[in-house]
């Protein structure tokens, strides 16, 4: 029993399949069969002749005659012993038209009007209604609807010869493609050619031969235009060149390299650097914003080579402030100092010496020099109404090193000066140094007789932490001592960032009873009087805290900033505050940085602390009240 078939389409609609199938299609050289992609009751042998085509027909580029030969599938095995062979005859001009619009390109209505006017009949064209449609090809625009809308007149042929560079089958396409379409080639084009010769060479087992003349038209071509190329054009094509192996001496690599050269911004010609000795060299390297914080050994070996002329006022400056900015505790570079301060004393100004005896105080150096006080006092007597800020300064520096000079006290605390500094615009910070001085003639100088700040100019010395303490607080033990403290005693028994008169601002304090019981702060009076009347002047430090029962404990941490560099001396300022409050009547408990530093965890500081406070008598939680 025969198979039941499909009846044939009719003669329209075969013309219009066939139209629609080679308006979609492309033109190959050879013969193609195409039977695999029908049903088996249905599969005819198809075959693609091409006659006469050249290389670019396939892209438009010339005329082809093309005749199909169709074997259709017929319903019956008597239909396709009966069939005959036809064939259609198709003559199509397919030319390239790139100035122009796309008139000139055949359409799916053209390839109609041209199967319309072949004389043949029904049977002989329904094969083509089963002809699959074939994929459009990908190099270069297309025969029919490949041009990009909106393009200028150039964009068909740029990207139609940069697809042919990318799918060139030998090095010597590749040159044809750039040697034949000068007008066409633009800048970017040979990168493409390079990373496709790259291709050919590379990605293939058996690469195509390439011939030495050819690799050299081709560096000759990107030699004659790599002027035109801009510079990132030219560091492709010379990282391409490495990579297909042009040799670094040869005229392509030399020619990419130059222009490359070019288009690098001019270097500004290097600077003479002038010799410099002893004084010069000081300053230069004490002027560099980059400079080491540790030049011990170049400042010192700077310093012995210089002469004395040399040794300016300026440079001696730029050392002192170098020194007191990054905690240099260096004796021999001190002492040098106090020595230019003594030898060139009458040439001074108070303002030059408040810079060069800051970091005697900061540093808490007392320096050998014999003349060394007795020549800041003639300075001071000379120079201190002229520069009311100045000699304050110089006093501060000295307060800190405990080396007063009552003369100079008598002139700042007179009447005649305090009211010449009040209506300055440095009023403010004079008076706070004043009360400073103030304390410290009424802590540490008992026989002074002369007059002092009266109360209504003093004001607080420090009432808050230091600004070293607030920049670097996120590297302070303090928070975690404080939680130590809260788990350890209970967060109503002792006071965090207290300013206690007259005006220093405590880390931690406690309240002791005189049985050594650790109080809640809030039943107590957290200030003792100042200034101290309880015992004589100079004995408070030495009282013991269980016999005194108005005593305060006040836990001091000393960070490792606290320190001058070589973390054995406390600073001027810390020493100063430590020794004033132990004066007034504090018990002062110091928590030093390297035994912090040692506490692994909140356990271990609790540990540590409870030591510390039994240490003193302390008693705390039910049996300590």
């Amino acid at each position: 029993m025969e198979p039941r078939t499909a009846p044939l389409p009719s003669p329209r609609s075969t013309l219009l399949a066939a139209a629609a199938s080679c308006g979609r299609g492309r033109w190959s050289r050879g013969r193609v069969d195409r039977a695999s992609w029908a049903p088996g009751w249905a599969r005819p042998l198809t075959r693609l002749v091409t006659s006469g085509l050249p290389p670019l027909s396939s892209l438009g580029l010339g005329f082809s005659t093309c005749e199909m030969e169709v074997v259709p599938a017929l319903p019956t095995s008597e239909a396709r012993a009966e069939h005959q062979r036809s064939v259609v005859h198709v003559e199509l001009l397919c030319k390239y038209h790139c100035a122009e619009d796309m008139e000139g390109s055949p359409s799916p209505n053209s390839m109609l009007r041209l199967l319309l006017s072949a004389q043949a009949s029904a049977a002989r064209l329904s094969g083509l209604l089963l002809l699959p449609p074939v994929q459009p090809c990908c190099l270069g625009p297309s025969n029919w609807g490949d041009q990009p809308p909106g393009g200028g007149l150039h964009a068909g042929p740029v990207q139609g010869l940069q697809r042919l560079l990318e799918q060139a089958r030998s090095p010597g396409e590749l040159l044809r493609w750039l040697g034949q379409n000068p007008t066409k080639v633009r800048a970017h084009h040979y990168p493409v050619a390079l990373r496709r010769l790259g291709q050919l060479l590379g990605s293939q087992p058996r690469p195509p031969p390439v011939e030495q003349a050819t690799l050299q038209d081709l560096s000759q071509l990107i030699i004659r235009n790599c002027p035109s190329f801009d510079i990132h054009t030219i560091h492709v094509c010379l990282h391409l060149a490495v990579l297909l192996g042009f040799p670094s001496d040869g005229p392509l690599m030399c020619a990419l390299e130059q222009e490359r050269r070019f288009r690098l911004p001019p270097k500004p010609p290097p600077t003479l650097q002038p010799v410099l000795h002893g004084g010069q060299r000081l300053e230069a390297a004490l002027s560099c914003p980059h400079f080491l914080r540790r030049p011990r050994q170049h400042l010192i070996r700077s310093l012995a080579e210089a002469r004395p002329e040399e040794l300016t006022p300026h440079v001696m400056v730029l050392l002192a402030q170098h020194l007191a900015r990054h905690r240099l505790r260096e004796p021999q570079l001190l002492e040098a100092i106090a020595h230019f301060l003594v030898v060139q004393e009458a040439q001074l100004s108070s303002k030059v010496v408040q810079k060069l005896v800051l970091p005697f105080g900061r540093l808490n150096y007392l320096p050998l020099e014999q003349q060394f006080m007795p020549c800041l006092e003639r300075i001071l007597a000379r120079e201190a109404g002229v520069a009311p800020l100045a000699t304050v300064n110089i006093l501060m520096s000295l307060c800190q090193l405990r080396c007063l000079p009552f003369r100079a006290l008598h002139f700042v605390f007179s009447p005649g000066f305090i009211n010449h500094i009040s209506g300055t615009p440095h009023a403010f910070i004079v008076r706070r140094y004043l009360s400073l001085l103030d304390t410290a003639v009424e802590l540490e100088l008992p026989g002074y007789r002369g007059p002092r700040l009266p109360r209504r100019q003093q004001v607080p010395i420090f009432p808050q932490p230091l600004i070293t303490d607030r920049a670097r607080c996120k590297y302070s033990h303090k928070d975690i001592v404080a939680e130590g403290l809260r788990q350890l005693l209970g967060e109503e028994k002792y006071r965090q960032d207290l300013t206690v008169p007259p005006g220093y601002c405590t880390d931690f304090l406690l309240c002791v009873s005189s049985s050594g019981a650790v109080l809640p702060v809030r039943t107590q009076d957290p200030f003792l009087p100042y200034p101290p009347r309880s015992c004589p002047q100079g004995q408070a430090a030495s009282q013991s805290t269980t016999h005194d029962p108005a005593q305060r404990v006040v836990l001091m941490l000393r960070e490792r900033w606290h320190f001058c560099r070589d973390g054995q001396v406390l600073l001027g300022s810390r020493a100063l505050r430590e020794r004033h409050l132990g004066l007034m009547g504090y018990q002062l408990l110091p928590l030093p940085f390297e035994e912090l530093e040692s506490q692994r965890g909140l356990p271990q500081l609790k540990s540590y602390l409870r030591q510390k406070l039994q240490a003193l008598g302390l008693r705390w939680g039910p049996e300590g009240g």
